[in-house]
């Protein structure tokens, strides 16, 4: 299914990443851009109500002229013995008298109406607001109990004045709707306000806002065109082993998987696969060759025995006839008896199942052994062994290299010349011992030395078939010293005669 998919998953993973980063990103940037618009407003509203707060302290009387307390009559404010004017921050240093706000002269304490004041803008403030690069600013300043005393023409109608909390003289800001304002509260109370119309700059943010979703936009979509791209370039090997392997699995088993970036993991993976490939390949090659050659071996010693078994039904016999039916069937009997021997063998080592013993033993006293026991067969062709024994210590099961050196001296007795030699010698070198028969036969061919240890080989067929010889000898020989952590090597010359190398390590 699509949604088992390895490039959809990386696809999903990679658009789930660049998606949070970009969203990330562009919050971060439209927060940047909208405070530091929003701040250059601020700035220029704070600079107009500190010009409107500066003018609005004109015309209010000294406030030690009220010695019974506030305007309001809130008697917390009233003056007592041992008591300081509670509003003496409204006095203004540098300035003495009633004129010093520049006003007229100051009412009678109780007779004095805050909500009905007149403020007059000086001209510096009134060009804050008045010119033409300046009108899209308002201002209100408002007395504590709410009533205008003095307010642009552009103001809104819906201005609200809050109230003054506690004693809080600091600038405060606010946006309403497509309005942004900064109002201040004076030591009286009253509240300075100016504010400006923001639409143009919210159109412009949100201008900005739809650059960044479209530039977040277009990267998302170039980078999942990337990582598609890349990614199906990093499955593309992934899906050619699979096609190899299905087709080798459906039996075409000389298909590679084609490499073309040796140095990569994928391509050290298929290069793993190939040489698996490749091992398989003659795995079955092989395992067709033995049943074929198995089968052939076998169909040999089965034929003569139901020729012989017909022939002696055919007809009455003597007794002697009949012996020699029953020795020639027991020959053939015992032939086939060796040869399910050596494939059992065979068949225990490459399962790794043959139960293989390791202790310290010399070589050269196994070869002497081995030789006393082919010694009448060597007497009957004439063939003179030659011996040249020094210690081999080594380690290793007795049993098995006794068979290996069995195996080799009788090839050497059975491939010599009538009245031929074999020299036997065994030698330690870097670590290492040695063992090498040598005999002076037949030899053999070039071509055929690199499958001499192949399973059912044999060089001169008619002659191996003849003596009975399934071509296994060798192929015995090879896995026992593998399994025993040894090797063997073959050397000759045609019409020379043969040598093999046994090596082990030195104990």
């Amino acid at each position: 299914m699509i949604i088992h998919s390895i490039r959809l998953r990386l696809q999903l993973w990679l658009a789930f990443m660049l998606a949070c980063i970009l969203c990330g990103f562009g919050f971060t940037a439209y927060q940047l851009q909208r405070n530091t618009r929003l701040g250059q407003i601020d700035e220029q509203l704070e600079r107009r109500v500190a010009a409107l707060n500066s003018d609005a302290r004109g015309g209010i009387p000294p406030m030690n002229l009220f010695p019974f307390g506030g305007p309001d009559g809130d008697r917390r404010n009233r003056g007592g013995p041992g008591m300081e004017p509670t509003n003496r921050l409204m006095s203004n240093p540098g300035m003495e008298g009633p004129r010093r706000f520049g006003g007229p002269p100051p009412h009678e304490p109780n007779d004095f109406n805050f909500d009905a004041r007149k403020i007059q803008l000086s001209a510096t403030t009134q060009s804050l607001f008045g010119s033409i690069t300046t009108n899209d600013y308002y201002y209100a300043i408002g007395s504590r109990s709410g009533v205008a005393l003095s307010k642009a023409t552009n103001a809104p109608g819906d201005l609200a004045f809050p109230r003054a909390q506690n004693a809080d003289s600091r600038i405060h800001t606010r946006t309403i709707g497509e309005r942004r304002e900064a109002l201040q509260f004076t030591e009286i109370g009253e509240c300075i306000l100016v504010g400006r119309v923001i639409s143009a700059d919210l159109q412009a943010m949100s201008h900005f806002a739809g650059w960044l979703c479209a530039a977040g936009g277009g990267i998302l979509a170039l980078g999942l065109s990337g990582g598609w791209w890349l990614a199906t370039r990093a499955i593309r090997p992934l899906e050619e082993i699979s096609a190899a392997a299905s087709r080798i699995s459906a039996g075409n088993l000389t298909e590679r998987i084609n490499v073309t970036e040796t140095d990569s993991e994928l391509g050290r993976l298929a290069g793993v696969l190939n040489s698996t490939f490749a091992r398989l390949e003659r795995a079955f090659a092989q395992q067709k060759q033995f049943i074929a050659d198995a089968s052939h071996e076998l169909r040999t010693p089965i034929a003569v025995l139901i020729s012989e078994a017909q022939a002696t039904l055919a007809r009455e016999r003597s007794a002697d006839e009949y012996r020699e039916t029953v020795r020639a069937c027991l020959d053939t009997a015992q032939q086939m008896r060796q040869l399910a021997q050596s494939l059992l063998e065979l068949a225990r080592f490459d399962a790794g199942q043959e139960t293989i013993t390791r202790e310290p033993m010399d070589l050269a006293e196994r070869a002497q052994t081995c030789i006393e026991h082919i010694r009448p067969l060597a007497n009957d062709r004439a063939v003179v062994i030659h011996l040249d024994l020094a210690p081999a210590l080594t380690t290793g099961d007795p049993v098995w290299l006794g068979q290996v050196l069995t195996n080799l001296l009788t090839n050497a007795v059975h491939y010599n010349r009538h009245g031929g030699e074999i020299r036997v010698t065994t030698r330690r070198d870097n670590g290492a011992v040695q063992l090498t028969v040598a005999d002076t036969g037949v030899g053999i061919k070039t071509e055929d030395l690199p499958h001499i240890f192949e399973r059912f080989f044999r060089g001169d067929k008619s002659r191996t078939a003849a003596n009975g010889r399934a071509g296994l000898g060798l192929a015995i020989c090879k896995a026992i010293l593998d399994s025993q952590g040894g090797s063997i090597v073959a050397d000759s010359k045609p019409g020379e005669g043969s040598s093999f190398v046994v090596t082990m390590p030195a104990r």
